[in-house]
């Protein structure tokens, strides 16, 4: 993925595209920062699986960024947040639609063989390992503890 983000930089820079230049360079700044955060803590550099997660904490945080701007009277702002995020999704896999995800979520919660919310933890991290970066986990929670309860 790395090397996905590297000829991205140079296709945009050719291309002078200015928004789509300054987010690769956030992403690779991100990931080379959790990089040298695992370094400190004597694990290896972010593999490909953890770029999915950081990706996505970079999408959440520019809806959030995007949200505020608008209640804030600053359309312009919050537009280019959106653009980051056009940009952004462009490097992630396929989302899973709402009814995959609720297919999903029934699937795993019966081979886990959950019963309460106390298994709650369990299906999660049994999605997280199964679909990186192809659904919004948050929703997905939100459809397990609703078969769950």
């Amino acid at each position: 993925m790395r090397e996905h983000f590297a000829n991205a930089l140079k296709e945009a820079l050719k291309a002078k595209d200015t928004r789509r230049v300054s987010t690769v360079r956030l992403i690779q700044a991100a990931i080379k920062d959790r990089d040298i955060a695992n370094r400190g803590h004597g694990k290896d550099p972010v593999g490909d699986d953890e770029i999915l997660q950081i990706l996505a904490k970079m999408i959440k945080q520019r809806e959030e960024s995007a949200r505020v701007y608008d209640e804030g009277g600053r359309p312009e702002l919050a537009e280019q947040e959106r653009q980051e995020i056009a940009i952004i999704n462009q490097f992630l896999p396929e989302q899973l639609s709402e009814e995959k995800v609720k297919e999903v979520c029934a699937k795993t919660v019966a081979e886990i063989g959950a019963h309460g919310l106390r298994d709650m933890g369990k299906c999660m991290n049994a999605l997280k390992e199964r679909y990186p970066g192809k659904m919004d986990f948050g929703k997905a929670s939100g459809v397990v503890k609703d078969l769950l309860k």
